[in-house]
């Protein structure tokens, strides 16, 4: 080896070495399937890109998570990552407690200069599966079942109604949800019964947006001869031939750009948003679905997901204004 590839490996390891990533998985664990899943997919990916090693903690309880943020900044652990809403208060104290630690989280906005907030616009790709579950549905009524009921949920929730009533404005939409509490997010049981319930009343497609609570409901689909939709990860796998598609939440490139931007020197603060333009959120066709979505679906949404980028179609943001006018 020559002098000046030595000089460059050296070089190499001691920027390696100058990053210790870290993730704090929401309740209901890494691999949920779901959203946590997207977020450990990520991690994985710059590991077996770069070679570096990165910490991650499953939550079990609300209790652990600004201990768990605060063991990893004791650590020494930069950049961490916090998958979830109900981080918020953690990332706030934790990362006020060290400035000099680069933290982000997902799906909340902490105004702290050490902090970046990544979000997304949910009610966007939930509005193109809507579309599909309307254009889909033989009996024109549709359901969706959420995981905690809040205001991130009921976004997701109130675009999905706006995307199935472009295409019939005669449809019923059934909503659930599973519960108030961290618990909501890994209840298969209890979703596999709201859905069940949506389609004893006819519903012959139902969206989820529940974290692990909704591979219940995607069981349940399966188990009826109904059509799910899965949610954040491509879930369409799961049930091949009866998940319609899933909504693509790409929770894995904002933890990966994460800890890229903080490896190559590039970490900027501040707030980003990621939607149908940015590439933040999409819908999901493979072979597991392919049989289910027609030309004519495809073209559909490929128009709809033009417009929406264009802003010809504004899809409401249900947290903009606690109100879904659906």
């Amino acid at each position: 080896m020559s002098a000046a590839a030595s000089v460059m490996l050296a070089c190499a390891s001691a920027l390696a070495a100058d990053i210790q990533p870290a993730v704090l998985y929401d309740l209901g664990g890494k691999f949920d399937k779901s959203f946590n899943e997207a977020a450990h997919s990520g991690a994985q990916r710059f590991l077996e890109d770069t070679g570096i090693e990165y910490r991650d903690f499953e939550l079990q309880n609300d209790s652990q998570r600004e201990q768990a943020l605060r063991n990893f900044a004791r650590r020494g652990m930069n950049p961490i990552v916090a998958i979830g809403f109900s981080q918020a208060n953690a990332v706030e104290k934790v990362a006020a407690e060290y400035p000099d630690t680069q933290f982000a989280i997902v799906d909340m906005v902490v105004d702290l200069p050490n902090v970046r907030s990544i979000v997304f616009k949910e009610h966007e790709g939930s509005y193109i599966v809507g579309m599909l579950a309307a254009m889909a549905s033989e009996t024109g009524k549709v359901g969706f079942v959420g995981g905690m009921d809040i205001p991130l949920i009921r976004k997701f929730a109130c675009g999905y109604k706006q995307g199935v009533l472009a295409v019939n404005a005669d449809a019923e939409v059934f909503q659930n949800m599973t519960g108030t509490t961290g618990a909501a997010w890994n209840d298969p049981v209890k979703g596999g019964e709201l859905a069940k319930s949506q389609f004893d009343r006819g519903a012959d497609v139902v969206y989820h947006a529940a974290g692990a609570t909704g591979i219940g409901v995607l069981q349940a689909a399966a188990d009826a001869g109904k059509l799910g939709i899965g949610v954040d990860s491509n879930q369409n796998g799961l049930h091949p031939g009866s998940v319609l598609s899933s909504m693509i939440k790409r929770v894995d490139v904002a933890v990966y750009q994460a800890f890229d931007d903080a490896k190559n020197d590039n970490w900027t603060s501040g707030f980003e948003v990621l939607g149908l333009a940015e590439g933040g959120v999409d819908w999901a066709l493979d072979e597991n679905n392919a049989a289910l979505v027609t030309e004519e679906m495809k073209a559909a949404v490929a128009q709809a997901k033009n417009q929406i980028i264009s802003g010809e179609i504004v899809v409401h943001d249900y947290m903009s204004d606690q109100n879904c006018p659906f």
